[in-house]
């Protein structure tokens, strides 16, 4: 454990997929009291407490609806909202608390019943405040067409094919079949990607992430409150973040993203490099997310990240195994807890506990969120203690 840097003492997430009758703040109650029990805390040891936002219950005060359900009273609470980084963010945001002597346990939650609490309506019309409102809204613009403009560009510049968008699918499938709690389990080839519904070209049904119910929490302790914790705890070696834009409309670079530049921070904090990563756990909306970023943040070069993957590269014993829980794409994708769902998988990951998907010896991991159309990036590093 390293002095003065603040450690992830508890870490849980409930089930996903198709949970009938969840609520978001049943969801959030229960992930938040497994990652109590698992940090052998009780809900008075909690002094802050950073929640996310929802899309099934939204409010403007989310955190403060969440401490009044669960019966706590924290002396620091906040709600933040990034998207898809959000996650990141939270565990940065409460590393920082801690580590400025403000809080001694914070607890970071989010949760929504995004599948069985939200009407295709209601999804559709939050999905639809993405766009611009004079440039990109009135021309119909889509999530899934917005990343699609990225993959174009990416497969013009770098030479990107369809199959190495799919290869990303399959891997995350593949680590998929080996987590029990995966929302999808059934294995899938290349061409079984290549085969689905078009959903925005050259994107496809199989490109996409899932839809899910779910929660996530994470107990942040400052290194000293470690030692009263039932957990070996997993230290933050380093975070970093980078916003570029909101827009797409309005982004530097269609192919270079602000993934890069957070990456950097977190790796040069930890003093790490990329190739000292043993596993990592990286957002993946779609498969062009996860393809970017793998070459942005310095794990492959640009156009190298497709070929590798279909050699076999993200898999155990690879390269480099990524989103060894299933991913966004194949684990679950609750909202804001979608990418706490990969910080839980890290931790999880550097303690030895991932059974069948388990990494040998990780030491190392790299998980890394992104909100909007690769707008918002948050990377953290965090180690073994």
């Amino acid at each position: 454990m390293s002095p003065g840097r603040a450690v992830i003492t508890g870490a849980a997430d409930t089930a996903v997929g198709e949970l009938p009758g969840s609520t978001c703040m049943g969801l959030h109650a229960e992930a938040a009291g497994l990652a109590l029990a698992d940090a052998g805390l009780r809900p008075g040891d909690i002094d802050g407490v950073l929640c996310a936002y929802s899309f099934s219950e939204p409010h403007l005060m989310l955190a403060s609806v969440f401490c009044e359900y669960f019966g706590i009273q924290p002396a620091y609470s906040a709600a933040i909202q990034a998207g898809g980084a959000t996650g990141c963010i939270m565990i940065m945001q409460a590393s920082a608390l801690v580590e400025a002597g403000i809080c001694r346990h914070v607890l970071v939650v989010a949760g929504d019943n995004r599948l069985t609490g939200l009407s295709r309506d209601r999804a559709v019309a939050a999905l639809s405040e993405v766009g611009h409102p004079q440039f990109e809204r009135p021309f119909g613009v889509t999530v899934p067409a917005l990343y699609a403009l990225v993959a174009h560009a990416y497969m013009h510049e770098y030479g990107v094919t369809p199959e190495h968008l799919a290869a990303m699918a399959v891997a995350s499938r593949t680590h998929a079949v080996r987590n029990p709690k995966a929302q999808m389990r059934v294995p899938i080839t290349v061409a079984d990607v290549l085969a689905s519904l078009p959903i925005a070209e050259p994107l496809r049904l199989l490109d996409c992430c899932l839809i899910s119910d779910g929660g996530a929490a994470l107990v942040i302790s400052a290194p000293d409150a470690a030692r009263d914790t039932a957990q070996r705890p997993v230290t933050l070696l380093g975070a970093g973040q980078k916003n570029t834009h909101e827009h797409l409309v309005a982004a530097p670079s269609l192919t270079n993203f602000g993934c890069r530049e957070s990456a950097a921070q977190a790796f040069a904090r930890a003093g790490v490099k990329p190739a000292d990563i043993h596993v990592a756990e990286i957002y993946d909306s779609f498969t062009v997310t996860l393809l970017v970023e793998l070459e942005s943040i310095g794990f492959f070069e640009k156009g190298e990240a497709g070929p590798a993957a279909l050699d076999g590269a993200l898999d155990l014993g690879g390269r480099l195994p990524c989103n060894t829980h299933g991913g966004l794409m194949s684990y679950a994708h609750s909202g804001a807890a979608g990418g706490l769902f990969h910080v839980v998988e890290a931790v999880r990951q550097l303690r030895g506990e991932a059974a069948a998907r388990q990494v040998p010896d990780a030491e190392l991991a790299f998980v890394h969120g992104d909100g909007g159309i690769l707008s918002a990036h948050c990377s953290l590093v965090l180690g073994r203690s």
